[in-house]
Order: structure tokens, then C-alpha cells, then sequence
């Protein structure tokens, strides 16, 4: 900004004004920089996921669970809350809906249906480095 007010200053010439008789003039203006700013994040860690077994029976939320879904346990986040994970491995995301309360092992943040974790690529692998990132 005081690069602008300077130009102003000295040249008489408003910096925008200067700027567009620059691009009449052929001169080649500097490159502007565009940066995503970082997506905020809920938690980072752990997800693995659950199927067949629990398939049918009655999550925490009182709903059936479907392993073909695209939903999580998670042990605060609101039920109906839906959180996009990110595999940190592989940039695969998904979008799933909280309706569970879990996980139950140590050093995880979320397990995730069998669907999900399909989505994500680490089914056969059973657990995977994510970021949960509201949506």
C-alpha cells in the first residue's frame, strides 16, 4: 500500500490510473501471486472403519447402520454433522454424515462406513492418515 501512496505522491497519476496507461503502453505489469488460504481444520489423525459386522444393527443416532453409506462414528461431533475427510496419503476426500459414536480405539478421531473408506482408498489397508475439514 505505501508502494501505491508513493506512486501517487510522485507521479501526480493515481496508481490505478498508472496501472492501465502501463497496460495501454505495452509494459508488462508484475505477477500477482494468488494463494488458496488453508481450509480450517476439525482434528487430524486416524480413521479406520467398520462394515459387515455391525451392518444393520442400531447406530448411537437410533438409524440403522448401512456399511454402504456414506457415514462416521465420531465421539462429539453433533449427529446430522457433515465433515469432509481428506486422505492426507493419497488427496482422496468424501463427504460423510455423523450418526455414530466411536471410535473405541486409542489414537483414532473417526471410523468411517465402508463406503467411505472405499472412497478414500484405504479399505484393503484398514486405517489411513486423515484431516476432517467441516463442510
Amino acid at each position: 500500500m505505501i508502494g501505491v501512496a508513493f506512486l501517487a505522491a510522485t507521479t501526480g497519476v493515481p496508481a490505478f490510473a498508472q496501472d492501465a496507461q502501463d497496460a495501454q503502453d505495452g509494459a508488462v505489469l508484475p505477477a500477482v501471486e494468488m494463494r488458496q488460504a488453508p481450509l480450517p481444520e476439525l482434528a487430524r489423525g486416524r480413521a479406520s472403519w467398520y462394515g459387515l459386522k455391525f451392518h444393520g444393527r442400531r447406530t448411537a443416532s437410533g438409524e440403522p447402520f448401512d456399511m454402504n453409506e456414506l457415514t462416521a462414528a465420531h465421539q462429539t461431533l453433533p449427529f446430522g454433522t457433515r465433515v469432509r475427510v481428506l486422505n492426507v496419503d493419497n488427496g482422496r476426500e468424501v463427504v460423510v454424515r455423523i450418526n455414530d459414536r466411536g471410535p473405541r480405539i486409542r489414537g483414532r478421531i473417526i471410523d468411517l462406513s465402508k463406503a467411505a473408506a472405499a472412497a478414500l482408498g484405504f479399505q484393503r489397508a484398514g486405517e489411513a492418515r486423515v484431516v476432517l475439514i467441516p463442510h
